[in-house]
């Protein structure tokens, strides 16, 4: 009797295997081979031979996860998170931090085709200087839920530590949570942010309803006990600060103020790394005059001006441009200049772009910088530093600059976000003579 097979049917599988494991992807799950296909497994390590459950079985790939683990690595270690496994934030605690670092080199290496020259990384515990937690009131158990959200769902895991956050924000978690707990409007709270300046903490308090007199008091008392700035958001585009200064954070020496919902680097350590990195690729001369495409509030853009004859900071963001502006004044910086403009367009016809540049410096989202990379290559720059917090896009912006005669000089991975499968890197790319 004949047998047909229907596109539509949905094929589940319970199978039991026995595996070892090659290979760490940057996402912190072992990766085998089974049947001739890649096969992902969450909690194992390379070396490691496990008993695991097939879950999802497609054409290319399969996952799986571990029944029992049948031996250890010597690269596994005891994660230091009591919430690891359960809360989504990290991924890879049980893993050694050289192995974090060689599977994401790994990583980075094949999708360049070309191996990482070397690796910026700080402190691989207590670097995360911002955080935001999520609120929940429960009426059941009649208790806020504060946290982050669980592996793939939607539930708050209730934290008490978090040994990636910077120690002065980590022992904010638990008073935290009590004062919060006591609020009058303890229902109508969505989510709360903490931020580590150079001049002290501060927390951003997401609140749906107004708050009392009674509950304001209690908050800025705990301000005040705690030595953090308050700011309280009402609405998702309000931001009234309570009590406290405007925070600022260093690069390079200079100081940079910011908004609490500005973009800063989360890691400071691999930040100042990154930024002297960026500047000793380029070679700043005293002659150069160099561009800084997303230039934020001037993380790059001001160290470079200290070196630079001149250098202009483009950004898509108006508030973030005037922010920079601002920054450069406070820094006494006359020989830099910001400009608000969308990075789609041709930027190439502003009459700041008429005398080109020597050198350019880019750090786009996520997203990339697709529409730039044309641009980039009608200034005809000396040399590019392309920082990417996302390697897929990276390499796909890379291939302009390669297509046009540059080369890759130098490729680094940037470990900014230890124990997750988060991979950040940086490029020099030289126009070939």
């Amino acid at each position: 009797m004949a047998q047909f097979y229907s596109a539509k049917r949905r094929v589940t599988t319970s199978q039991k295997v026995t595996v070892t494991v090659t290979d760490l992807d940057p996402f912190g799950q072992g990766v085998a081979r089974h049947n001739g296909k890649a096969m992902f497994i969450p909690g194992l390590l390379p070396g490691e031979t496990a008993e695991v459950m097939l879950k999802e079985d497609k054409r290319q790939f399969a996952r799986a996860e571990v029944k029992r683990r049948l031996n250890d690595s010597a690269e596994r270690v005891t994660p230091r998170c009591p919430h690891f496994g359960v809360c989504g934030g990290c991924q890879q605690q049980h893993a050694d931090i050289a192995l974090q670092q060689r599977s994401k080199s790994a990583a980075l290496g094949r999708l360049m085709k070309r191996d990482v020259d070397e690796v910026i990384a700080a402190t691989p515990w207590a670097y995360r200087r911002r955080a935001r937690l999520s609120l929940s009131w429960q009426p059941k158990s009649e208790r806020l839920e504060m946290g982050f959200r669980k592996a793939g769902a939607n539930e708050i895991i209730n934290v008490t530590r978090c040994p990636v956050l910077v120690p002065r924000l980590e022992a904010l978690i638990m008073p935290l949570h009590e004062v919060l707990s006591g609020l009058q409007g303890v229902h109508e709270l969505g989510h709360v942010e903490l931020v580590e300046a150079d001049n002290g903490p501060l927390m951003v308090l997401r609140h749906t309803a107004a708050l009392s007199a009674a509950d304001r008091k209690k908050l800025e008392q705990f301000s005040h006990s705690q030595q953090l700035a308050l700011y309280l958001a009402p609405q998702s585009e309000i931001l009234e600060q309570v009590t406290g200064e405007t925070p600022c954070y260093s690069s390079d020496g200079l100081r940079l103020t910011f908004s609490p919902r500005d973009f800063i680097q989360v890691n400071d350590g691999v930040n100042q790394q990154m930024v002297a990195q960026a500047i000793e690729w380029l070679d700043i001369q005293p002659a150069d005059r160099v561009l800084d495409l997303f230039c934020g509030m001037g993380n790059f853009t001001l160290p470079l001006a200290k070196r630079a004859a001149s250098v202009v900071g483009v950004e898509g963001v108006a508030e973030l441009v005037a922010k920079a502006q601002e920054n450069a004044q406070q820094n006494g910086l006359q020989n830099v200049t910001f400009f608000h403009e969308n990075l789609e367009d041709d930027v190439t016809r502003q009459p700041w772009a008429s005398r080109g540049f020597d050198k350019i410096l880019l750090d786009p989202a996520r997203a990339g910088a697709a529409g730039v990379m044309k641009h980039i290559l009608k200034l005809s720059p000396g040399s590019v530093v392309y920082v990417s917090c996302n390697p897929a896009t990276l390499a796909r912006d890379s291939d302009t600059l390669l297509n046009a005669g540059y080369q890759i000089q130098r490729l680094a991975m940037l470990d900014m976000f230890p124990h997750t499968g988060h991979l950040e890197s940086m490029v020099l790319f030289v126009k070939h003579k």
